[in-house]
Order: C-alpha cells, then sequence, then structure tokens
C-alpha cells in the first residue's frame, strides 16, 4: 500500500492505495484538499505533499467484496494462489469464478477466464475446495470443510484368510 499525506494550513489528509490504484488516489487529492478546513481559492495551489510512504500492511476494506489478505511467493501458482485465497476468511463464503478472478487481478495476476476455472475445478476434484451450483446455477466454491464423522463405528475390513477361518468362503 502507498500512503500519501496531504497538508494545508493546519489541516491534514491522507490517501492510501495499492499500487495499481496508485493514479485513481493521486487524481483524488485536489478533491479531498479542497474539503480541509481553511482550503480557501488559493488552498489547493498552497498544499504540499508532507508525506509519501510505502507500506507492506494489507488495508481491511469492511464489507462483502472484501479481498482475501495473502501474502504470495515467486514460485506460487496459479492453484497455489487460490488455496490461499480460500485459506483466508474471505474463502468461507460463496465465491464465483468471477470473485475468484477479481482477488487474483488485485495481486496482478491476469489470467484468462477458462484457466482460472480449470484450475477451480482440479482443486475442487481434489478435495481441496468445495464447488456446487448455486440457486442461479452457476458454480460457486467455498473453502473445503473437515469431514464430518458419522458417528458410526470405524467399518471393519475383512482378510481372506479371517473370512476362510470363519467359514465364510
Amino acid at each position: 500500500m502507498t500512503k500519501i499525506r496531504v497538508k494545508l494550513g493546519l489541516a491534514e489528509a491522507e490517501v492510501e492505495a495499492d499500487p495499481e490504484h496508485l493514479r485513481e488516489a493521486i487524481e483524488l487529492i485536489p478533491e479531498v484538499a479542497a474539503k480541509l478546513p481553511g482550503a480557501g481559492a488559493r488552498g489547493v495551489q498552497d498544499m504540499k505533499v508532507i508525506r509519501a510512504e510505502q507500506t507492506d500492511e494489507p488495508t481491511v476494506v469492511p464489507g462483502p467484496s472484501q479481498l482475501p489478505v495473502i501474502t504470495l511467493g515467486k514460485g506460487d501458482s496459479l492453484a497455489d494462489a487460490i488455496l490461499k485465497f480460500f485459506a483466508d476468511p474471505w474463502g468461507r463464503e460463496r465465491r464465483k469464478l468471477s470473485d475468484v478472478r477479481e482477488a487474483l487481478q488485485s495481486y496482478g495476476m491476469n489470467y484468462p477466464k477458462q484457466s482460472v476455472a480449470v484450475a477451480l475445478l482440479r482443486l475442487a476434484k481434489a478435495t481441496k475446495i468445495r464447488r456446487f451450483k448455486a440457486e442461479d446455477g452457476e458454480f460457486v466454491y467455498t473453502t473445503s470443510a473437515m469431514p464430518m464423522t458419522t458417528g458410526l463405528p470405524p467399518r471393519r475390513e475383512e482378510g481372506l484368510d479371517e473370512a476362510a477361518s470363519q467359514n465364510l468362503i
């Protein structure tokens, strides 16, 4: 994340954005500065950027469109990134293919829709994530739940020797 602090007279405003949205954030500075107390006709021209810094801390934006907060390694594959998304609390909610692609794009991973769909399908078949159809007929994905126990005793497999000794063969 990049943080820019603007000072106008005694008032200060801080703008924080991820690098891919930094240009949009910079364009917002004059608008923010104009709303600061003491911003007169010349106020925006007198503003000073007092500090611009890069932070490694992700900013958490509450709400349903919140993106997962993960750390990607240099050699992480598409499947690795998706698994990390579903290990995050973000993955506990039902997520569509478009949600997963949006999350990937927020981390600079631009993959075709088909590639992401195939990766999701493979992870679901390997039971690493769950896949099912939503009410609208579109597939949704969630984190894989732990296998549920039925309360029945474990099933005993009988060997041939044991079956022969009981005259079952």
